[in-house]
């Protein structure tokens, strides 16, 4: 019997620290690990293959039963430079947005600070065929992890969504969390929680193995932009951000 426990986590940059400190720990050889998109990690754990994983906040309302089980997330204090809505116009005046196909949480995020803090009136957009080259006037797009690398400066109005968010409430945000959906062993949880600690306190020497580039400053994004502990105010934005979804 496979007694290993199955965790699915995101396979983007910013996941890069966990998965350097669960491959460089013990727990490597308890667990099952698949690295897919965030939605995936999601529908995964929404429909029990995996027993965790790493998924976008939004995505814990499916679940009709779950937990957070570790002390460490994804999530920024302020500007997260890898979740944006860039756009052809001011955010105000937009008539479209073109949702990331990839995400829920940011997505979400997008329509909550859309309604709650733009009060903009606009049409969403979920399969555009090639979603981030609208040359429409009024239209804006989600866009998401490492595919957002560099494009900053491509766009006249971009809008960093953690940053907005925090404008808005005063609160860090959580982009994704580890979420269990039965109970996890409490001695297992220290392990795993060990493991992430250890890739956290190892990113300079993880940075030296990823490919640099030119146009993204890949030290300040896992030193700086990203804030990996799962703070009080973290939890308190993850629920008021549940409540605001909900009121969609």
């Amino acid at each position: 019997m496979n007694t290993k426990i199955r965790i699915s986590a995101v396979s983007y940059t910013n996941t890069k620290p966990f998965l350097y400190g669960i491959e460089h720990s013990e727990i490597i050889n308890k667990i099952d690990l698949s690295l897919d998109m965030p939605s995936d990690c999601a529908q995964k754990l929404i429909d029990n293959q995996v027993d965790i994983g790493l998924i976008p906040v939004a995505a814990i309302l499916s679940l009709p039963k779950w937990e957070i089980v570790s002390d460490y997330c994804i999530g920024a204090t302020g500007a997260v430079n890898s979740v944006f809505i860039f756009s052809n116009c001011e955010i105000k005046d937009i008539k479209t947005l073109q949702l990331d196909p990839q995400s829920r949480s940011s997505n979400n995020l997008a329509r909550v600070l859309l309604k709650n803090y733009w009060k903009a009136d606009y049409q969403m957009v979920t399969e555009a065929p090639d979603y981030t080259t609208s040359t429409d006037p009024n239209t804006a797009f989600v866009q998401i992890g490492d595919r957002t690398f560099g494009k900053k400066e491509k766009h006249t109005y971009v809008y960093d969504l953690a940053e907005e968010w925090q404008k808005f409430t005063g609160l860090p945000f959580v982009f994704a969390a580890w979420v269990a959906n039965k109970p996890v062993p409490a001695n297992f949880m220290q392990e795993f929680n060990k493991a992430l600690k250890l890739g956290l306190d190892s990113r300079a020497e993880l940075l030296k193995t990823l490919p640099q580039r030119a146009d993204f400053d890949l030290e300040d994004y896992l030193m700086h932009k990203l804030d990996f502990d799962l703070t009080e105010d973290k939890k308190k934005a993850l629920h008021l951000f549940h409540d605001y979804i909900k009121a969609l």
